[in-house]
């Protein structure tokens, strides 16, 4: 039966349960309903869209290093697959939710349909502190939630990576246990691993790098110089301290970076490169540096500086925040960092605002180019990586500079438009199996 392409009609649509405040999911469908106003978008693929195509929780039984049995919860979300395998990082943190997961697995799959990489969206967490466990006990956890998992995973079904405190250790733990079930070597189950195991170079840089691309895209486009700007990052993991790294190597003056232990200032300029080896020799954070001023994360946030890069966790820009934020462009390396009630602040404050699933899209850019280079056997320079992330992310860049101008609507709002026109057409000249 043919579909019945009706009009637009927020009213016939299912209202979904209250939500927290500061529920990520909450953050994605409201902008996701705006988009979906703008597109007209069919009330039927509004519903198959907005929700997981599948949901996996399990419980993992673990033997500590003490003799007793401790079971965690893990999740994986498979949001759509309609563009090709769903892919999405693994978690592991002790404040992870199903809504949270959720939410990283929608943003998936508008993320790859923005920078026009075959895949659709999925994200996993387990909630665990894995500081307070031991590589054998990490092992152990990661191995029982993969075979868990293992008629989930594929390289033509599921494909995970990396994401907060997973490492590509954890995804070598990964490769291997799905590889003794299978009875074969499947390197392309995950990417993120180890170059040994058919990595990729320049993975890890990745999402920085991609950070750094937009930036001076957007530069560009408002007529700065990297010379004439300051910028802020919080955040100083993979993802902020390589895209501080990178844009203080672009000539940006680098004056604030936080983490966990707090902001760290100088007016004249971070030496980055010198926190970054401070981080590795200090148990991964900051404590303690004391070549720079003190400040709190608000204050970071709120710093007078041309670019402000939040790239720790989700919802740490609010309404309040938004009103006192005094950067020109706002570049979302982490994934959901501003609020809904923050966007029309600071849209009406003038400030540019490079969204997470353009911004932080680097990471899954580089890891399509690591599936394919598996699938192929045949492996890429790093100059050969770098030159094509970057080609990638400065056209999704400008498609989506032309699609919000198209509409009159800010960068955010042309993504989520953007990627959910290309992943519903697909889904039109699919049509539904019944």
């Amino acid at each position: 039966m043919p579909f019945k392409f009706d009009v637009y009609d927020r009213s016939v649509y299912r209202e979904p349960a209250p939500l927290d405040r500061d529920d990520p999911f909450r953050s994605m469908m409201e902008r996701f309903d705006i988009a979906a106003e703008i597109l007209e978008l069919n009330p039927g693929f509004y519903e198959y869209l907005c929700r997981p195509t599948r949901t996996h929780i399990t419980s993992i039984p673990v033997v500590m290093d003490t003799g007793h049995i401790k079971v965690f919860e893990g999740y994986r979300v498979i949001h759509n697959n309609v563009l090709g395998p769903s892919k999405g990082g693994i978690r592991y943190a002790p404040d992870v939710s199903m809504n949270e997961v959720k939410a990283l697995a929608a943003w998936m799959t508008w993320k790859c349909a923005v920078v026009d990489v075959p895949f659709g969206g999925a994200k996993g967490g387990v909630v665990c502190n894995p500081r307070e466990m031991s590589p054998g006990e990490l092992e152990r956890l990661t191995r029982r939630y993969t075979a868990d998992l293992i008629d989930v995973f594929g390289p033509d079904k599921d494909i995970p990576a990396p994401d907060m405190n997973t490492n590509e250790q954890i995804m070598a733990w990964i490769l291997d246990t799905y590889s003794m079930h299978s009875r074969r070597t499947e390197n392309a189950v995950v990417t993120g691993k180890p170059v040994g195991l058919g990595g990729s170079k320049g993975r890890q840089e990745a999402t920085g790098r991609g950070v750094m691309t937009v930036t001076l895209a957007a530069m560009d486009r408002l007529d700065l110089t990297p010379d004439d700007c300051t910028v802020a990052v919080q955040g100083f993991g993979n993802v902020g301290s390589i895209a501080a790294q990178l844009l203080q190597e672009s000539g940006c003056t680098v004056v604030a970076v936080s983490d966990v232990t707090g902001g760290y200032y100088r007016e004249d300029g971070l030496d980055i490169a010198a926190m970054r080896t401070y981080v590795q020799n200090h148990d991964g954070t900051l404590d303690g540096y004391d070549q720079a001023e003190s400040l709190t994360n608000e204050e970071l946030l709120t710093l007078d500086c041309d670019i402000l890069v939040p790239a720790a966790k989700e919802d740490q820009i609010d309404a309040e925040i938004a009103r006192n934020i005094d950067a020109r462009i706002i570049v979302e390396g982490a994934n959901g960092p501003t609020m809904p009630d923050a966007d029309d602040i600071l849209n009406e404050k003038g400030v540019l605002v490079i969204p997470d699933i353009l911004a932080n899209a680097g990471g899954v850019t580089v890891s399509y180019f690591e599936w394919v280079q598996d699938r192929q056997g045949y492996f890429w320079t790093e100059e050969s990586v770098r030159d094509r992330l970057e080609q990638m992310m400065r056209t999704a860049f400008e498609r989506v500079y032309e699609t919000a101008e198209e509409h009159d609507v800010s960068l955010r709002i042309g993504a989520y438009v953007m990627g959910i026109r290309k992943v519903a057409e697909a889904l039109r000249i699919r049509g539904i199996y019944a």
